[in-house]
């Protein structure tokens, strides 16, 4: 399955640390690891909350990648507001195993800057 995850500048840092092959563990107020299923909503995210957001380093940028669907399939979709804005909840515990079963490498397909943006 090809799902989408907004990041930002410090987590694709980390991304990048893992040969792009893995999404960093959780912080301890990060209980859930939320993939989502739509391009759209990803950029929304990167676009709307990273550019806005200093930890982010006011970039957002989307990334794409496959997951195994015998792994994914057994996590339920959830909706989050509108009707594309379908994302998979994966506790946090469960990272490692999702990461595992990652197919290929996540890659980068859109940038976001905000305006305090620096590099």
């Amino acid at each position: 399955m090809r799902l989408f995850r907004p990041v930002g500048k410090k987590e694709l840092e980390l991304i990048e640390r893992s040969d792009f092959r893995a999404f960093p563990p959780r912080l301890p107020e990060q209980p859930i690891f939320y993939p989502v299923l739509m391009e759209k909503y990803a950029a929304e995210i990167a676009e709307r909350w990273n550019t806005k957001d200093s930890i982010s380093g006011y970039v957002g940028y989307v990334t794409r990648f496959e997951v195994d669907d015998a792994f994914i399939c057994n996590y339920k979709v959830e909706q989050a507001g509108s009707r594309y804005h379908l994302e998979y909840w994966i506790p946090s515990e469960d990272l490692a195993a999702f990461n595992e079963n990652i197919i290929g490498q996540i890659e980068v397909i859109r940038t976001f800057k905000g305006d305090k943006y620096s590099e």
